[in-house]
């Protein structure tokens, strides 16, 4: 899907929205919300080819596969996470967007922990000599 394929639905999208709101406001951040997930959606089988390649490089070059797949696994959680949050503000719920980018954080660290982990155990060893 090209990108003025993706901004004609984002537009068509938002006009149908905007309409919407103006008799039923619910169903306006309904259609907000169906289209962030379609465009989620399609966004992703898009980026899975990039995913791959990238994990590929790291193989060739020999970096541990773990620092790549905490690199991704935390790249996801920033697209998920900012989308539903993205999606609360659209619904007036700042607040709750507020709750949910903390909760992203707080698993982008716990993801990261194995990564932290195996760095601390390396310093070890080369303090230990």
């Amino acid at each position: 899907m090209d990108i003025l394929a993706i901004a004609g639905l984002g537009l068509v999208s938002a006009i149908i929205a905007l309409v919407l709101k103006q008799y039923k406001p619910e169903y306006g951040v309904f259609v907000s919300l169906m289209v962030g997930l379609v465009l989620f959606g399609i966004l992703i089988t898009q980026v899975m080819p990039v995913l791959q390649r990238m994990q590929d490089i790291a193989s060739d070059a020999n970096v541990p596969i773990e620092g790549v797949q905490v690199l991704l696994k935390a790249l996801g959680i920033c697209f998920v996470i900012q989308i539903a949050a993205d999606s609360c503000r659209d619904a007036g719920e700042a607040a709750i967007a507020s709750k949910v980018e903390f909760g992203g954080k707080v698993l982008i660290l716990l993801s990261a922990l194995p990564l932290f982990e195996k760095i601390l155990g390396y310093i070890s060893q080369i303090i230990k000599g």
